[in-house]
């Protein structure tokens, strides 16, 4: 299993919600509840369509995984600027990764689909989701570099665009841990490294005034429903900036460790605070 970033400055815990507070969780959370689910009922039907006539291509359901996640942003309040454009080209993109509102951020600024650890997909709720929305299940082991790559491929030739985040884990979204080069490997198989790209994305989120700068980060033990009724409740919401760097093409990079230092080079340029994390920081647990 990954492990979990901790830190010794926790964030004081979440006051006991006010009246007003559960008003704004219901004014939010009903909405945005129906906009998740009744989009994955729409995916899902229109899948039954889609795949008999496309198979593992996806000309259509794509597009409303984006449209929910705008909406779901849209519903929650908060504010997304992009800056730079995503590439069109075969390949994958990679990010620093502040928590579960990232998969929300990211897709909304495209079509994506996520990389993630094989663990996810047992996971009751979320990891019906992530299968239904096409998420490539992996186990972060260099020894299963070669099936990665077969199945990376099988996914770029089928026009997927696949993204994944190299840190491995959450942090609190001030920071980045440094990139591990483990799923680098895949893109430098015979049949990928020509023709694919990686470009890096900086995620960077503003607390609302007056709330903590990691107000948005889940990391440690925090609870999914804990830390999701704080965001609902937040009487004003915060902004997300979504940077595209330039993407960087496999066969100019050396080899994979080369890769992901220079994809973790761009996406730390366009941080506020470039702190360098240590693996050994990081004790065991478990976060996607």
């Amino acid at each position: 299993m990954s492990p979990t970033w901790r830190s010794d400055d926790l964030p004081d815990p979440p006051a006991p919600l006010t009246a007003r507070d559960w008003l704004r969780v219901l004014r939010r959370g009903v909405p945005l509840v129906l906009v998740l689910f009744g989009g994955l009922g729409l995916l899902l039907l229109a899948r039954l369509v889609e795949r008999p006539l496309f198979g593992l291509r996806r000309p259509w359901t794509p597009w409303i995984t984006q449209f929910v996640c705008l909406s779901a942003l849209f519903l929650l309040g908060i504010t997304r600027h992009v800056r730079g454009t995503p590439s069109n080209g075969p390949g994958a993109i990679v990010s620093n990764h502040a928590g579960w509102l990232d998969i929300l951020t990211l897709n909304a600024s495209g079509r994506l689909y996520f990389v993630s650890k094989a663990e996810v997909a047992g996971w009751p709720g979320i990891g019906w989701l992530a299968r239904a929305t096409g998420t490539v299940f992996i186990n972060r082991d260099r020894k299963e570099a070669p099936a990665q790559a077969r199945m990376f491929e099988t996914r770029l030739n089928a026009g997927h665009r696949l993204l994944f985040f190299p840190e491995g884990t959450s942090t609190d979204g001030l920071r980045m841990l440094p990139f591990k080069a483990t799923l680098f490997q895949a893109f430098f198989s015979k049949d990928l490294r020509s023709d694919t790209q990686i470009q890096p994305v900086t995620v960077t989120y503003t607390a609302p005034e007056g709330e903590d700068p990691r107000f948005y980060g889940w990391w440690g033990d925090m609870e999914f429903g804990e830390h999701s009724l704080k965001v609902l409740a937040c009487r004003r919401q915060g902004s997300v900036d979504v940077i595209y760097h330039d993407p960087i093409r496999v066969v100019d990079a050396g080899d994979r460790k080369a890769l992901a230092a220079r994809c973790e080079a761009a996406v730390r340029s366009s941080l506020p605070q470039r702190t360098m994390i240590q693996d050994g920081e990081a004790p065991a647990g478990a976060r996607h």
